[in-house]
Order: C-alpha cells, then structure tokens, then sequence
C-alpha cells in the first residue's frame, strides 16, 4: 500500500497495491491499524455505504455540517471521476478542488477527511461505489455546493450530466452561510 500525495493537504490517494494474476485479482481493502498508520490519525468507521449508478450520472457535492465524515471511497465496478473540495473557511486551500479516476482496474482509494464536500460522475456503464463513513448518515445535517460553481471550475468529463433536482439545487459555495461551512 502506498499514499499518493494530493494538491489538498490531508486529502489522500491510496494505492491499496492489488495481487493480480490470471486467476484474477485480491487487495485488502481497509485494515484499521495499517489504515491509522499511514493516514496519521484515528478512524473509526461506522457505516458502509455503496451505490450503484449509470453513465453520465453526476452526484454531490456532499457533506454533513454536524455529524461530520470523513470517507474512505472507492469504485468497485466501473470507472468514475471524484471530485473532493476543501471547505475548512481557514485552510489556505479553502475552495479548492482534486479530481481523480478511481475505477475497478486501478482499485485507487480516496481519503476524504471532514471538512470536505464530495462528489463523482460515472464514466462507464454503470459504477458501483463504496464508501466507508465516520459517523451515520443524518439526512437533516446533509448540505451541499452547486456541482456546477463557477468559482469552483471543476473540470468535470462529461457534458450534460444526469443530475438529480436535490443536486441541481444547492447554492455556490460563496452563497453558503460560514455557520454551514467548516
């Protein structure tokens, strides 16, 4: 396993270093001490989640303003662009953004700690997502930024992505109250 540093501090890519041969493939996908060791700091996670989605589909940007996440995510099918902002208000990279491939042939990892907004497009087929969380889901705590902002300028690879109307309605970043912020 080795970190592949990011341009956002604390934001991390992992190369859980996979065993392939003719027969297939096996990696360990998360073990708590070496995970702890290599990241720096305590994780605890609770909750599992995976989700299945179809090409062009485009969800986020997500995060929790109470009941923070941070997130291990990965792609277990398919291929998708993630995407992680900095929303800490007194991180020097506050308002920016890394995007990455994460697919089922690089079986990449993404450590999204709290105070980040979160998101991806699906580029193949369909994708399924995994994704390790810190604490539960509270859905009266789920915020979200327009996956759209101009002042973001995310640089997502698709065009005219499928878009659910929760998605579609978050405001831009610079629009969202400091209280709801990190």
């Amino acid at each position: 396993m080795k970190i592949i540093p990011t341009s956002i501090p604390d934001l991390v890519l992992i190369d859980p270093k996979s065993h392939q041969d003719e027969r297939g493939f096996f990696l360990e996908a998360f073990q708590e001490e070496r995970y702890q060791k290599l990241l720096n700091r305590k994780i605890n996670f609770v909750q599992d989640n995976l989700s299945r989605s179809n090409k062009k589909v485009l969800r986020g940007l997500h995060y929790q303003i109470q009941q923070p996440q941070d997130k291990l995510v990965t792609v277990i099918r398919g291929s998708v662009f993630d995407v992680a902002v900095d929303i800490r208000t007194q991180s020097a990279s506050f308002g920016q953004w890394f995007g990455t491939i994460l697919n089922d042939e690089n079986h990449y990892q993404l450590f999204i700690p709290k105070g980040f907004a979160h998101g991806f497009c699906v580029l193949s087929e369909i994708a399924d997502f995994h994704y390790k969380c810190s604490d539960y889901y509270n859905p009266k705590a789920e915020q979200g930024i327009l996956w759209s902002d101009p002042s973001l300028a995310i640089d997502w690879p698709l065009s005219e992505p499928i878009v659910s109307p929760k998605d579609e309605n978050y405001a831009y970043l610079k629009n969202i109250p400091a209280k709801f912020l990190f």
